[in-house]
């Protein structure tokens, strides 16, 4: 609700009745009237000022209505008005979209390009055309006949183009397929959306012929005996008088075929399906010029199989393998053949049968074969090896024409129904040392398989059942005599476990068979006593590392280290002091390394060549005689304190030629002997005399150079002192007042003072 004014109002279509303001009433007015484009249905009630519709607006009846709207005092004269209501219609997707023909005809060519249109559809919609609602997406929603996996023909989406697909410009043939009935689907809102309208209308295509085009798969039966070349087809371009010629699709040794100059297309030779059972070419038309006239025709040829290859086994003895306890009928294996012939035809199907069975203990037929699949089965009884431990089976492989046998033996093979016995249940004890090497052999056990011998069911696998829970032995077996060896496979710790108490047992890889079980008699036990021996000391590091500055007071305390005893002895451990910086020792202090002698009553730290006094006792490593002793290495990193102050670094003399003409200018060079982390920067200036900065400037040339340069040309020829600053920006920074010798001398016709 507000006062009377201008306004505007945004209203959908289709809304039906609604309230879209108040006026309110401003005395002396005490009514309000309105005219304009009220469409029968919008209005203002008088009293109350409030605006409404009574009923639908329709966008593509009218888009915008225009009212104007006064208020009336109480003898009816107007008192403010009239305001402009301005009521915009606000489009809905209300309108379906529709074709402008009912039913379309379009004419293709055949082997027209893919993507060139050859006809249009068109739909309109009446909503409004600025909006989603209008705006149409087109697809093809059938294809009658559709031959192929990927549709002959497709449409732009945006304006309607029905163009040949990839596929249809290649497969179009009046011959097969002369109308095509396409159902072509149009959407509004884009096609975005699944609530979109969409409208749908035949498209009938009729396909017309072109001369250029690929026959049909050519079949040839393989080892023709006919006399060659023999003509397979024909090709004919549309236009006259044009050069025929074919190029292969990959790489051959040789291409058994030809096309003469009428474009009558020949095979030269007999074809062998085993060797090659298809070929693909293409076929070209090109003018005088060489030029192509068509685009090139594929040329597809099938050899068609004939029966010319026996089966073939594909071992020359086939070996299966048949456990004794294995049920009648089960299948034990598969003897495989092949044939050459084309697959799944009756040329290569092969049918199996079992002439022969050797020996025929204890009975015949044991075994029978499935025709089709050469599944060999056991018949109604299960083989015992103590009947024989293989047979040898003749099995006849035939196709129609030929017959091929192939040998098969069948092993019979023992089954798991014995576990390993040890020899003895108990080995007693062994003693060692804990520093004992890995991998030592410490104790052979044996234990015995009544099951067949070089058999998974034989074969004894030895491990620690009980007593070491951290792996610290393993069993290795010889695999043809099952003795085990037991060895050492982590290092022993007195401290940590002086005694073990191991059982062993012994199994098989092969399972055993139902009703079999591991008892007792595949235990065995064994104690392992561990004796202590005198270990040297540890330290807590391999490496003690520490970085202090290299102006630190004498005796401050840089690093500490620390051993024990795995015995539990006492071990003291030296402090390392700073007793002097100077010199050469400085220098081992910079890039040495430091050793640490440890043992029971003493440590001693050590630089090469000089050896510090530890500060408890007087206790020196070549005066004690060590019984054990372990070393570690300490590193100490000297930090550089800028202490240098910045010197020239000249080792050559400056001079200017005389007379000194202008212009000329030397280069100068700074050094500083503190450590330089990244790069050395220096500051060059003159020193704050009136002649010296009268007659000289510097100039910076970069971090660590400047230049020199005379400010006049009235020198004499001799020798002068220049009072340089160097600073060198270090942290803190250092200064220094240097003097630099400059001669101006006269000098040769190379520059240089004579």
């Amino acid at each position: 609700s507000g006062p009377l004014k201008d306004i505007d109002f945004s209203v959908q279509e289709e809304g039906g009745p609604r309230i879209l303001h108040q006026f309110t009433l401003e005395p002396p007015a005490v009514s309000f009237r309105m005219s304009g484009e009220k469409a029968g249905i919008i209005d203002i009630e008088p009293k109350t000022g409030i605006l409404y519709i009574n009923g639908s607006l329709d966008w593509e009846t009218k888009q915008v209505h225009k009212l104007q709207v006064e208020s009336l005092d109480e003898s009816g004269q107007v008192v403010k008005g009239p305001y402009a209501v301005t009521i915009y219609v606000e489009d809905i997707n209300d309108n379906p979209p529709e074709f402008d023909q009912t039913k379309y005809f379009g004419v293709v060519r055949q082997n027209s390009r893919p993507g060139k249109p050859f006809m249009y559809v068109r739909a309109i919609d009446r909503d409004d055309p600025t909006t989603p609602h209008a705006q149409l997406s087109y697809s093809i929603l059938h294809h009658f006949p559709n031959p192929y996996e990927e549709m002959l023909f497709q449409i732009d989406r945006a304006t309607g183009a029905i163009s040949p697909s990839k596929t249809g410009s290649y497969y179009l043939d009046p011959q097969k397929q002369n109308i095509f009935t396409l159902v072509v689907s149009v959407k509004d809102m884009a096609g975005t959306t699944t609530n979109a309208f969409t409208s749908s209308v035949d498209v009938i295509i009729i396909v017309k012929e072109s001369l250029w085009k690929a026959p049909p798969t050519i079949h040839i039966r393989e080892n023709s005996t006919q006399a060659h070349p023999v003509n397979i087809s024909k090709v004919q371009s549309n236009e006259p008088d044009v050069i025929y010629d074919i190029f292969e699709k990959e790489k051959l040794p040789r291409l058994p075929f030809s096309i003469s100059k009428n474009g009558d297309i020949y095979v030269t030779e007999p074809l062998d399906r085993e060797e090659r059972d298809t070929y693909t070419f293409f076929v070209v038309s090109k003018d005088n010029k060489g030029e192509l006239v068509d685009k090139p025709l594929q040329i597809h040829i099938i050899v068609e199989d004939i029966n010319d290859n026996p089966p073939v086994c594909q071992q020359d003895l086939t070996i299966i393998e048949v456990q004794e306890n294995e049920m009648g009928g089960s299948n034990i294996g598969t003897v495989i053949a092949t044939d050459m012939d084309k697959e799944n035809t009756l040329n290569s199907r092969l049918r199996f049968e079992i002439q022969s069975q050797e020996p025929e203990v204890p009975e015949k037929n044991l075994f029978y074969i499935q025709q089709d699949t050469g599944n060999l089965h056991l018949t109604g009884r299960s083989l015992n090896k103590r009947d024989s431990a293989k047979y040898s089976l003749k099995v006849l492989v035939s196709d129609k024409a030929f017959q091929t046998i192939c040998d098969v033996e069948v092993h019979v093979i023992d089954i798991n129904d014995q576990i390993p016995i040890f020899e003895k249940s108990d080995y007693n004890s062994v003693t060692v040392a804990e520093n004992i090497p890995i991998g030592t052999v410490i104790l052979e056990i044996q234990a015995a398989d009544g099951d067949e011998p070089a058999t998974g069911s034989s074969l004894i696998v030895y491990q620690v059942k009980e007593g070491d829970p951290n792996n610290t032995f393993i069993i290795e077996t010889d695999s043809e005599t099952n003795r085990g060896f037991v060895k050492i496979n982590k290092a022993l710790d007195f401290e940590t476990m002086p005694v073990y108490n191991l059982v062993i047992n012994a199994t098989n890889p092969e399972p055993l068979v139902p009703n079999v079980q591991y008892n007792s008699s595949s235990l065995t036990t064994f104690k392992v006593f561990v004796t202590n021996v005198d270990e040297p000391p540890v330290f807590l590091k391999p490496v003690y590392k520490t970085e202090v500055s290299e102006d630190i007071p004498v005796n401050t305390l840089v690093m500490t280290v620390e051993a024990y005893d795995p015995e539990g002895d006492s071990v003291r451990v030296s402090k390392i002091f700073l007793k002097e910086v100077k010199g050469k020792y400085t220098q081992y202090l910079a890039s040495g390394k430091f050793y640490l002698l440890a043992e029971d009553r003493c440590v001693v730290g050590c630089w090469p060549a000089t050896c510090l006094q530890q500060t408890a006792g007087q206790c020196f490593s070549d005066q004690i005689s060590l019984s054990q002793k372990s070393k570690a290495f300490l590193i100490l990193h000297l930090r550089d304190v800028n202490d240098n102050r910045p010197q020239l670094a000249m080792d050559y003399p400056a001079f200017f030629c005389y007379p000194v003409s202008g212009g000329e200018r030397t280069l100068i060079q700074a050094t500083d002997a503190d450590e330089q982390l990244f790069y050395s920067k220096f500051t060059f200036s003159l020193a704050d005399e009136m002649n010296t900065r009268n007659n000289w400037e510097i100039s910076k040339f970069n971090a660590t150079h400047a230049y020199l340069s005379p400010k006049h040309a009235n020198f004499e020829e001799k020798e002068y002192n220049v009072p340089v600053i160097l600073n060198d920006n270090g942290d803190p920074p250092l200064e220094n007042k240097v003097y630099l010798k400059v001669s101006i001398c006269k000098c040769s016709s190379e520059n240089s003072c004579f």
